[in-house]
């Protein structure tokens, strides 16, 4: 009941809204509203006017947002572990992009507690036992913790047993799974002392080091596959003593972009667990 608030809202003047109005009224050939120096009402025909043409106008307005939604780049908010996001995550990317180049992906990286409410992101990936409570949680990727090292190490003839760590540095991470004392024990070489260590913050500064051939460390195979393949590392000791636990896709709740992604993760998932049990046979084949 303001034509000063209609021209507001629509970022034109209140002459252009009068103006319009009386233009509507000679054409419909009856006043939609009586004047007075203090206000606006609307008449009968005014009343009834308004009640046939808003739901019409609604349906307009849902048509044209629904024709907007399906043109408009469309934004999925992943967080994720740093080394899983720059190992295994970026490098595969970009089939994800392929298939869905309307998405526009936004990265973050944490190791915290998922937590959707404070952080804002539409998934999260986490390495855990159990899917994570109070949310959708899918998982997508089988992790198999191990020992690592550079190819060189076994191709000494120092490393060939567990004991032989004595003459070894072990590299370690402060957010590690899967400690290097549990793996002794689970090996059944549980007082075993290193010739050395090395302690990283991060997981993929520990792997790098281990790339370099300044040790060996604990880290999941799915990461270190690909060198695996390609002769850069190795596995000294095959899957002995092998902690495992699975990968999770996190959602607060299901959507058509958070499951397109979901589903993405799977299929990468399979294929990565494929190339691990290729090189799991050619392993029991020596």
């Amino acid at each position: 009941m303001s034509f000063t608030k209609a021209a507001s809202e629509l970022s034109v003047t209140h002459g252009a809204v009068s103006r319009q109005v009386a233009l509507l009224e000679r054409w419909l050939g009856t006043s939609l509203f009586r004047r007075t120096a203090s206000q606006l009402a609307l008449t009968e025909a005014g009343r009834s006017y308004l009640s046939e043409v808003t739901p019409t106008l609604d349906r307009l307005a849902v048509a044209s947002m629904h024709v907007r939604d399906q043109i408009a780049p469309k934004s999925l908010r992943i967080n994720a572990p740093p080394t899983f996001t720059m190992r295994w995550l970026i490098p595969r990317l970009s089939a994800f992009q392929r298939k869905r180049p309307d998405v526009q992906v936004s990265l973050t990286t944490s190791m915290a507690p998922v937590n959707f409410a404070e952080h804002g992101y539409d998934v999260a990936i986490q390495g855990a036992v159990e899917p994570l409570p109070g949310c959708i949680s899918l998982p997508f990727l089988t992790e198999m913790i191990i020992p690592v090292c550079h190819v060189d190490l076994v191709d000494s003839g120092k490393l060939r047993a567990p004991q032989d760590l004595a003459e070894q540095t072990l590299i370690s991470f402060a957010t590690e799974p899967y400690a290097w004392s549990d793996w002794l024990q689970a090996a059944g070489v549980p007082d075993l002392k290193s010739a050395g260590s090395l302690k990283f913050e991060q997981m993929y500064f520990a792997l790098q080091a281990a790339a370099e051939g300044l040790g060996i460390v604990l880290v999941p195979l799915f990461l270190a596959i690909d060198d695996i393949i390609t002769g850069r590392l190795c596995t000294p000791f095959g899957l002995l003593a092998a902690k495992q636990r699975r990968y999770f896709v996190n959602a607060p709740r299901s959507a058509p972009i958070v499951d397109s992604f979901g589903e993405w993760l799977l299929q990468e998932g399979r294929d990565t667990e494929k190339s691990i049990a290729e090189w799991a046979k050619g392993i029991k084949g020596e």
